[in-house]
């Protein structure tokens, strides 16, 4: 399906909070029908906050603590437990970091993905089953109906991460949210699960915000990249925008960061990501950045730079 242009996800100021500290900090963005949105970060940055966030799924004291989330135009924030279960699975589904922790040690698997089937479209048992089967083979488990009878401790690390995204695109979701879903496995297993999700979403035309903290890996799949850095969008733009022409000093490093041929030394940033109980007024990346001046002892915003390209660096606006 091809790029549509029509937001399907708006979040607009999103704030999350663990009582008075906040840990996303007016975050906005779309998500597009069709596209991939690579968000890359260092860890600890709110990346997988946010995916939680959509979700409905933060565990207290965590809260939505302002901002607004909509799914084809419906206001998710505020919504009951009750009504967030219909949507979860059907119409949003999220891709876990460990596929072990996703999956019921105690089901079969393919009885793990038919549960949503069974749940969100009324099919019976046996009919979810056999769909489980089709799903199994079309994410490239081998031998899927053998597979679909064994229990999860039976299958490798990457099998069981093609099964998880199974069940993420069982009901065809119109948003799917994958968080870091290469991190445990090796550098092969990491780019085959990238190319299935890229091909996955283009089967489906669904929408899919790619999590990583490699902006390296994400770039050859995203459309767009949106970087994060404590608790707040630094930078977004098109995915040739941010990795070619970055303009937020950040981005510059983690592109910096990424090891070449015939490097003999790796370049790091220096210092460490804030504490967001003591982040005050200022550019959070401020104690870190090479190019520090008097203006940014006040936070900037995420301005509009170029066509499609956001950037919150006092550099960059005029």
């Amino acid at each position: 399906m091809p790029y549509s242009g029509v937001a399907v996800l708006e979040v607009r100021d999103l704030e999350v909070s663990f009582g008075s500290t906040r840990i996303l900090r007016g975050v906005s963005f779309d998500l597009i029908a069709g596209e991939t949105l690579g968000v890359v970060g260092e860890s600890g940055c709110g990346k997988s906050m946010t995916a939680f966030a959509l979700m409905g799924m933060l565990i207290p004291p965590g809260r939505i603590s302002g901002g607004s989330i909509k799914l084809d135009g419906r206001e998710l924030v505020g919504l009951p437990e009750k009504e967030l279960r219909k949507i979860r699975g059907e119409q949003i589904a999220l891709v876990m970091q460990d596929p072990f922790t996703s999956l019921n040690p105690m089901m079969k698997v393919g009885h793990q993905i038919g549960e949503s089937l069974v749940l969100h479209h009324g099919m019976s048992k046996d009919a979810a089953f056999k769909r489980a089967i089709e799903l199994l083979d079309q994410v490239g488990v081998p031998a899927p109906e053998a597979s679909a009878s064994k229990f999860p401790h039976q299958l490798s690390g990457g099998q069981r991460q093609r099964i998880v995204i199974a069940m993420a695109f069982a009901c065809k979701p119109k948003v799917l949210l994958a968080d870091e879903p290469t991190t445990a496995l090796d550098v092969t297993l990491q780019a085959q699960i990238l190319r299935l999700l890229r091909d996955l979403q283009k089967q489906e035309g669904v929408a899919v915000m790619l999590v990583s903290h490699d902006i390296g890996a994400i770039g050859a799949v995203s459309q767009r990249i949106a970087v994060f850095y404590a608790g707040q969008i630094v930078e977004l733009g098109t995915a040739p925008q941010v990795l070619r022409e970055p303009t937020m000093p950040y981005t510059k490093a983690l592109l910096s960061a990424l090891p070449r041929v015939g490097q003999t030394r790796l370049e790091t940033i220096s210092g460490s990501p804030p504490d967001f109980a003591t982040l005050g007024p200022e550019c959070p990346f401020s104690p870190r950045c090479p190019h520090r001046h008097d203006k940014c002892s006040a936070n900037p915003p995420l301005t509009e730079i170029g066509q499609g390209h956001q950037s919150a660096c006092w550099l960059n606006i005029k």
